[in-house]
């Protein structure tokens, strides 16, 4: 009844499936909404993922840093219905002039004994290998491309003609909060932005339910074909994909799963949600003060949540929404972008 096949039900359960209690979600009247935004009302759920390794579209992944399952509290918020879009972002730059990180040249300070002839502005590029690879080395099939940015997704010569419902791309944290703080909005919290998610479900795989595909049916913008080198889209869309076109999930938003990846407000630590669970129901958490990843421990990563059209069975299953993505705060890529929440005007929340 719930999607998932007999294997698939043992290995859930065994890997932390029974953590997940009911979903508690407040009932509100809805508040004048900004356009393009949803209604997100408060209550409590648990947060977190269960290993999906060997699971029917699982991955090879463990994914720890995305255990234990914990409770969490939160207030109502409003959260933009799609990915922040180049057309959007556009208007943004025209108001304010504002230049992203990827536009800017990098300082020596930045990278302490880089060639001069290599600190040139630009950010990283997805090109695929021209055979099969060991899935070993992401850098077999990630360059930077000096002239890349949101303006040039691909690198001089692309551009976002036409392009203006897709998902800016190439975003830096920062470039992702000016944004922000222009529009009056901010970035979700991580917890804000997996109760999003889930949209009242409790445990469940994807953002949609257990079953990858429903009767059939793509329900998100993913890899198809084999892993790096060739994506068939057999979902429609190889490569990025305008937003609205997979079926929203329950509180009414679209692309939860898959397309780009998108900023949290937190800091990244793997060991964070075992520091919630300890202290019990953890309420509106906003990270851990201190970012670190024992992988890069020199790096300052934030946490990115969603997956994006390079995810798939074969290499990374964070289209799973429990799970977790990370990412160093002043980069961008070409599959990261971001959307903004909204907290409620302190006079209707204090009425409540």
């Amino acid at each position: 009844m719930n999607g998932l096949m007999p294997a698939d039900s043992a290995l859930y359960s065994q890997g932390g499936g029974l953590d997940f209690d009911s979903t508690i979600v407040h009932s509100s009247n809805k508040p004048r909404l900004p356009e393009g935004m949803v209604w997100i009302p408060g209550g409590e759920f648990s947060m977190g993922g269960v290993n999906p390794a060997g699971m029917q579209d699982g991955g090879k992944e463990q994914m720890q840093d995305a255990r234990p399952v914990h409770r969490v509290y939160l207030d109502g918020f409003m959260m933009d219905a799609t990915e922040v879009t180049n057309a959007q972002f556009a208007e943004f730059v025209n108001a304010t002039g504002y230049i992203t990180v990827a536009e800017k040249q990098p300082s020596a300070d930045e990278f302490p004994g880089a060639p001069k002839e290599n600190l040139v502005a630009g950010s990283v590029v997805f090109s695929p290998p021209a055979s099969n690879v060991e899935l070993n080395d992401r850098y077999q099939w990630w360059n930077y491309v000096k002239g890349a940015n949101w303006r040039h997704p691909e690198g001089p010569g692309s551009s976002i003609d036409q392009r203006g419902s897709y998902p800016v791309v190439h975003i830096a944290w920062e470039d992702a909060a000016e944004y922000a703080r222009w529009a009056g909005k901010r970035l979700p919290t991580e917890a804000e932005w997996e109760y999003a998610a889930r949209a009242g479900k409790a445990g469940s795989l994807y953002a949609w339910g257990n079953q990858f595909k429903p009767d059939g049916k793509w329900m998100a913008n993913t890899y198809q074909g084999k892993f790096p080198v060739q994506d068939v889209a057999a979902d429609g869309f190889r490569g990025l994909a305008p937003v609205k076109q997979f079926p929203a999930n329950n509180f009414g938003l679209y692309d939860m799963a898959g397309n780009v990846w998108e900023w949290c407000s937190d800091w990244y630590r793997p060991d964070y949600y075992q520091e919630l669970n300890d202290r019990g129901i953890a309420n509106n958490p906003h990270g851990p003060l201190v970012p670190w990843d024992p992988a890069e421990p020199k790096e300052r990563k934030k946490v990115q949540r969603g997956g994006s059209f390079l995810c798939t069975d074969q290499y990374c299953t964070r289209y799973m929404v429990g799970t977790r993505g990370k990412g160093e705060w002043r980069s961008g890529a070409n599959h990261l972008g971001f959307r903004c929440v909204k907290d409620l005007p302190s006079s209707i929340a204090m009425n409540k």
